[in-house]
């Protein structure tokens, strides 16, 4: 659950020119941008070693970049985490971050009917504005009240879990990625387990 408190209460709300959060292993952002430029340009954040870039197609992007480290696994040298995402949105405060989020994360239910899950949420930015155990915790829940109420209950596993819905933030924007089971074992680069 978030608190009251606003990010800028004055800011211009747009859809974030992202859909890709990079986490880099060190400082190589200049490395990382020369090994993703074939997708997207890379820019740098307000955040320690974090950026983010747009791709055309997010599932095609996670097929290509996988192929590309079969070919040369030094890749993830300069980058820990690289992670597509399905939707982003932008917000200017914690009720409006809540909202939209709930509107996207039920979106999903259809795909956990009967299924283990869990969320997992990667805030840059918005301390003491969100607690992400707490978040997580809220929207599990969410989750597990509309598979209940739908009759296809799921459970929340932390272990070998058959999904994960993966939350990104950076600063007011955000982005959500529904990943099975194979999907992290075949691109260990999500690091959303």
């Amino acid at each position: 659950m978030v608190g009251e408190s606003k990010l800028d209460p004055g800011a211009v709300l747009t859809v974030p020119d992202w859909n890709v959060t990079v986490t880099l292993a060190e400082p190589t952002f200049h490395i990382a941008r020369s090994l993703l430029a074939p997708w997207g340009w890379l820019r740098r954040t307000d955040y320690f070693n974090v950026a983010v870039m747009k791709v055309t197609d997010p599932a095609d992007f996670l097929r290509q970049f996988a192929a590309a480290i079969e070919e040369t696994p030094g890749i993830l040298n300069a980058m820990s985490h690289v992670v597509p995402l399905e939707h982003v949105f932008a917000f200017k405060d914690a009720p409006e971050f809540e909202a939209k989020l709930r509107k996207i994360i039920l979106s999903y239910a259809p795909r956990l009917t009967g299924k283990s899950f869990h969320v997992r949420l990667r805030r840059r930015g918005l301390k003491g504005i969100i607690s992400t155990p707490e978040e997580e915790r809220f929207l599990d829940d969410l989750l597990l009240e509309a598979l209940a109420a739908a009759g296809t209950p799921g459970h929340i596993s932390f272990e070998d879990p058959e999904y994960v819905l993966l939350i990104e933030t950076v600063g007011g924007g955000g982005g959500v990625a529904l990943w099975t089971r194979e999907d992290l074992k075949r691109y260990p680069f999500l690091g959303a387990a």
